[in-house]
């Protein structure tokens, strides 16, 4: 499968099954490449469902779809074919982007414009997308010329159409994991699946228990580029789950560090302190948008924004001495207790 791209957001996310982590006669597992990373599905096998061969044909068809969508490594793809047009241009689009663009409209509202889907123009500029041409510190002129390509107030949505009035990229990737596992998950309750951990890219949703009856435990990874080591583990029934981060993907010029998170707002990476952040949500496709937004938003105004949206989040935060962390009240709420 092509890959769909490099994640916007770090992903610190262990899939962590501990008690258990083997495959007993009573669980069923497979996995394979997507998105530039790779999938993993385990559930319980129970009589009366159908051969794993044909769940993974279902997963695997989902994947290809949202491949062959939203890929923005491929010019084929429906994003990319939109993203050649020039400005005041109108294509017909399947209604999962359509969907998506929707979501994204709404994150930037909440976000006061620095979540967007529309950095790509940024995203290459600095080096970190799928057209640029080294990594490297723009110009101010190149930065501003940039800018004026980035906005989601340029995007409408016309019945099946996507429109622009400039020549806006659109970059999925701060979701696309996300929505891929929430249509996994969707399809497997559909096939009677009830008891199953769906993981893209390390976005996960996990539903019901393990085939001993223990929950399904995720390790929240401490940012660390030398080894894994497990910050927090907790138990996740019926939630989606979503860690961005930026310590994975960045450069260093003249003794400065920028990541590849961007505000969209400055058309620049954010220089805070927040390292990663673990957002917990009933849809994974929320996860995954939520934490890139607060990722964005930094230790002091994310903390803030998912206390006053009562959004399930763990803060990872640089300190003089190593890291530090903190939860929302949503978080230490909704952690191991399951969605009415």
């Amino acid at each position: 499968m092509d890959v769909l791209s490099r994640r916007l957001g770090g992903l610190v996310v262990l899939i962590c099954l501990l008690s258990g982590c083997g495959h007993g006669d009573s669980m069923e597992s497979f996995s394979g490449p997507t998105m530039g990373s790779t999938y993993s599905i385990k559930y319980v096998r129970r009589s009366g469902l159908p051969a794993q061969a044909d769940v993974r044909v279902e997963v695997e068809k989902i994947l290809a779809d949202i491949d062959r969508q939203m890929s923005t490594y491929r010019s084929d793809s429906d994003i990319e074919r939109f993203n050649a047009l020039p400005a005041s241009r109108c294509q017909a689009m399947p209604t999962s982007i359509l969907e998506l663009i929707r979501v994204g409209e709404q994150l930037s509202v909440q976000s006061d414009g620095s979540y967007d889907l529309t950095v790509e123009p940024l995203l290459n500029l600095w080096g970190f997308g799928p057209q640029a041409r080294g990594e490297k510190v723009p110009t101010a002129e190149a930065l501003a010329e940039a800018r004026k390509r980035v906005g989601h107030q340029h995007l409408r949505i016309e019945g099946d159409r996507l429109c622009k009035d400039a020549a806006v990229e659109v970059d999925f990737n701060s979701i696309a994991a996300g929505y891929a596992v929430d249509t996994i998950a969707a399809k497997l309750e559909a096939m009677g699946i009830h008891d199953y951990l769906a993981e893209a890219t390390g976005e996960l949703k996990a539903s019901g228990h393990k085939a001993d009856g223990s929950p399904w435990r995720i390790a929240l990874e401490e940012p660390r580029d030398d080894r894994q080591v497990a910050e927090r583990v907790i138990a996740v029934d019926g939630f989606g789950l979503s860690t961005s981060g930026d310590y994975r993907n960045f450069f260093e010029q003249d003794g400065q560090r920028f990541s590849h998170t961007f505000d969209a707002r400055s058309g620049a990476p954010v220089s805070h302190k927040l390292a990663s952040v673990t957002v917990i949500h009933p849809s994974a496709l929320m996860a995954d948008g939520l934490s890139t937004l607060l990722l964005i938003l930094g230790p002091e105004r994310g903390w803030d924004y998912a206390e006053k949206h009562d959004i399930g989040a763990f803060f990872v935060i640089r300190a003089d001495t190593g890291f530090v962390t903190r939860s929302s009240h949503a978080f230490e709420r909704l952690s191991g207790k399951k969605t009415e």
